[in-house]
């Protein structure tokens, strides 16, 4: 694309604000990009300097890094048809050639074992996007080898070539969904994809070097980065520079990359890769990006992206000027394979190894082997490396540096679960003494790195923020409710969720008449035991106080005998339910839940089994390789009853994305309900609002959930659950709210009954959250059941609840009492008590703290 060449002026001065250390806009970046000559010789001096600094920061000035690899083209099938790509084929063409669809895993050991022979540590998968969307044969050879998709294969490979040769896999499968990166991780250290550019046109004009290619839209590549980095996943970027993509253009994907590589901290290396144009492509006529424009991308990249980043510049594209490129600011030159040829530039041969470290050495660094994944991440631990991966990163890296230990030789070592399984550590008095000792600290010891960037998540937070525009009348709307509320249109729904005096009165006196003809008069409760068998977690939620690294002074895990003990300890005084929920622990294994469920099962037959949050169904179904269908009915099997419906905090990600790092997205926890309601496992639903959110976001969350409710009918009861703010960190970074008001709980109590009338019966308001005092203002707007006596209950008491852990059944007929209304136990599903469960209740009731000891670690 042609493009105004700068004006001397302009290139001047981007160029004194580059040497000033003065940020850059887009503009600046795009006129550099245009450097050449003396102009371009400046401009690289400058990007050294940066580099050099960044090399000292990191504890190995002076050295170039590379990491020597396999190429493993696992298929060569594709979804895309980009025009420059020669990599890609079609099966006929494999017939032919007497090819299979995919590598067959002979194939696939036979070139790793290969590499390991020759003291290769990487193990590069590369392969078309799932090439079964497009391919008849591909999912026939896939069906054929016992496969469900491209992506299982890419596991099962990943695993083999873990324990049979050693090398560590880098994946470069594509375009991947949260999920598919959850399901992944545990058999890759590093992961990758090529944003290529940001300019949305070169995929959307026929024409363009990606139409009619799904998966080279810039949103959705943008968005696989920004999964990544919620997943902890080290991954590896870039740019192709010279497929038509103007300056402007070529200066905002380098922005795009800084963006999320700041917001995330998951960049662990940015490519940065000419254009060649390659012979049987629709873009064979298409100039070579010049080496002038690739040393200036460099250079710019590495103003942009900072000291820190990780620059990398491909060895066999440079046309042999390997010093202009450490000139330009490179301080990586990616994967260099002994064996196997660049498949996707085959025409252009890796250099020697040797020949590599000489002409690196010529410009005065040392080149030094790396493995997969970058040392700062190796150094970081988890949550950036899989404890499944921690044996095998151990056995080739040097433990100073985290670099390779060039000596090291892979061997195959067994992928496996963590060791240490169910075993109690750490404070599992927690549940007790939160409510006498109170928590350690207010924020857990990684405050400023776990969560993410707080400046980005800053900025991002704050449209969300911005008050809603009421465009309908508040009166009009009330009669619209009082009438029949099915009936309330957006507009009317929302001006009613910012009703206040009395419209606001009103709004909850209509609420608790359709609650009254809906459920009637009683004021339902359970006799539950909450057990929250770990608080080890690394997801990263901004909203929760609850979770600990394993060194924190507040963290703990349970055993199995623990918690079976516990729930046999909840039958002794009446409970018919327990509520197990736990954090994310790396360590413990995606089968540990069906262990969770037989041991209560085994110990308490009678006792309900209400248990495992979407994200914990989501993180034991990737763990175990298995699909969620398949993990939820072996969890059924293994004695799961129902689940909560937890993990939805606000069910729309532009709000998900700022309360939490790495959970899992709005339409994966939907599937995960979905599925479950399909194999007859029912779900509460639930709603965390007054953080960062806004009312049109209540709004839809409750009009998803009326909508899931008349697809499955599986949701038992809606739960309101005000955000505590006091210790979340999300607060403590000056980006939430103090919490909901009262008049914010009257509303979206009052709102739910309206909004999921006839959809979902039963509306919870939690005592834990609000009170005795406010769950019965709730019991008066339109809620009918108080959840449960809960035994112990340390979440909301990490995040700084006030209101304890456990409420007696009398306690709770009282808040009944308060509200005006009779009270009636209810099993999990809502259905009757047997006359033995509610006299073993009222027998134990009120005497909880001798009949359930603290527990001996």
């Amino acid at each position: 694309m042609t493009q105004t060449p700068p004006t001397a002026n302009g290139m001047r001065r981007a160029l004194k604000r580059a040497r000033d250390g003065v940020a850059l806009d887009t503009a600046e970046a795009a006129v550099l990009l245009q450097a050449k000559g003396s102009d371009l010789t400046d401009l690289t001096a400058t990007a050294a300097r940066i580099r050099d600094a960044g090399l000292t920061s990191a504890g190995r000035p002076g050295v170039i890094t590379y990491s020597r690899k396999v190429f493993i083209p696992l298929t060569r099938l594709c979804r895309d048809k980009c025009h420059y790509c020669t990599f890609v084929t079609v099966p006929g063409k494999l017939r032919s050639a007497g090819h299979g669809m995919y590598l067959s895993p002979d194939e696939v050991l036979d070139i790793a074992r290969r590499g390991a022979e020759m003291g290769c540590k990487e193990a590069l998968f590369t392969l078309g996007d799932r090439p079964e969307d497009r391919w008849p044969e591909a999912k026939e050879w896939l069906a054929a080898e016992g496969y469900d998709d491209t992506l299982a294969y890419v596991r099962a490979m990943a695993i083999r070539v873990l324990e049979e040769t050693g090398l560590l896999p880098h994946l470069n499968p594509g375009v991947l969904s949260w999920t598919d990166l959850q399901r992944l991780k545990p058999v890759a250290p590093s992961m990758g994809m090529m944003l290529e550019t940001t300019a949305t046109r070169l995929w959307s004009e026929p024409g363009g070097p990606h139409y009619g290619s799904p998966d080279k839209d810039p949103a959705v590549r943008l968005r696989v980065l920004e999964d990544a980095g919620r997943s902890n996943v080290p991954f590896t970027t870039g740019t192709l520079i010279g497929i038509g993509e103007s300056y402007d253009e070529r200066a905002e994907s380098l922005f795009a990359i800084r963006k999320i590589a700041r917001q995330y901290h998951g960049i662990q290396e940015v490519i940065v890769q000419n254009f060649r144009a390659k012979p049987d492509t629709a873009m064979r006529g298409m100039p070579d990006a010049e080496l002038d424009e690739l040393a200036a991308a460099i250079a710019v990249a590495r103003l942009i992206l900072g000291p820190s980043a990780r620059v990398q510049a491909p060895p066999n594209l440079v046309d042999g000027e390997y010093a202009r490129f450490i000139e330009a600011g490179i301080d990586d030159w990616g994967g260099v394979s002994p064996l196997t040829p660049d498949h996707v530039n085959p025409e252009r041969p890796w250099p020697h190894i040797d020949e590599l470290a000489a002409q690196t050495a010529k410009s005065g660094f040392a080149l030094r082997e790396r493995l997969t994944i970058y040392p700062e991440f190796i150094q970081r631990g988890e949550p950036w490396l899989d404890p499944r991966l921690v044996p095998h990163v151990r056995a080739l890296a040097d433990a100073d540096s985290a670099l390779a230990d060039e000596a090291a030789k892979p061997e195959g070592l067994p992928w496996q679960e963590p060791e240490e399984g169910f075993s109690a550590t750490g404070r599992t008095d927690l549940h007790r003494t939160i409510d006498t000792t109170g928590r350690t600290t207010d924020r857990r010891d990684d405050f400023d790195d776990v969560y993410g960037d707080w400046e980005a998540l800053r900025e991002q937070a704050a449209p969300g923020m911005v008050p809603d525009r009421i465009e309908a009348d508040v009166r009009t709307a009330l009669v619209t409710a009082a009438d029949d509320p099915t009936k309330l249109t957006d507009a009317e729904a929302l001006a009613l969720l910012h009703a206040d005096g009395a419209a606001l009165d009103a709004l909850c006196r209509i609420a608790d008449d359709v609650r009254r003809d809906a459920v009637g008069d009683d004021v339902t409760y359970i006799v539950t035991r909450n057990i929250n068998f770990t608080n080890v977690c690394y997801t990263g939620c901004r909203f929760c106080a609850f979770a600990q690294r394993r060194t924190d002074a507040d963290a703990y895990t349970l055993s199995l005998s623990q918690v079976a003990d516990r729930a046999e300890q909840a039958w002794e005084v009446g409970a018919t339910e327990v509520c197990m929920q736990g954090g994310i622990h790396p360590d413990l294994p995606g089968t540990a839940y069906f262990d969770i469920a037989r041991a209560v099962k085994e110990r308490v037959p009678g006792m309900h089994v209400h248990a495992f949050s979407p994200m914990e169904v989501v993180n034991g179904a990737t763990r175990t390789g298995m699909s969620i269908r398949e993990w939820l009915a072996a969890a059924k099997e293994a004695g799961l009853d129902s689940m909560p419906g937890t993990a939805a905090e606000i069910l729309d990600d532009e709000v998900r994305w700022i309360l939490t790092k790495g959970k899992l997205p709005t339409a994966t926890w939907v599937e995960v309900i979905k599925t479950a309601h399909e194999l007859g496992i029912r779900s509460s639903s639930t709603m965390m609002y007054g953080h960062v959110d806004q009312p049109h976001h209540w709004l839809g969350h409750l009009r998803l959930l009326a909508e899931i409710q008349q697809e499955t009918g599986g949701f038992t009861e809606f739960v309101t659950l005000p955000f505590i703010h006091t210790n979340a960190p999300v607060y403590l970074a000056g980006i939430a709210r103090p919490g909901p008001t009262a008049r914010d709980n009257r509303a979206v109590t009052a709102m739910a009954r309206l909004l999921l009338h006839t959809h979902i019966p039963n509306i919870q308001t939690s005592w834990v959250k609000l009170g005795t005092e406010g769950a019965a203002e709730m019991l008066r707007s339109g809620a009918n059941d108080l959840g449960g006596t809960l035994m112990e209950e340390t979440i909301s008491r990490m995040a700084g609840s006030s209101y304890g852990s456990y409420r007696s059944i009398q306690d709770l007929v009282a808040i009944a009492d308060l509200a005006g209304r009779p009270a009636r136990q209810r099993g999990t599903t809502y259905g009757e008590v047997s006359a033995e469960r509610q006299a073993a209740g009222l027998a134990s009731d009120g005497h909880l703290p001798e009949l359930l000891p603290v527990l001996d670690a």
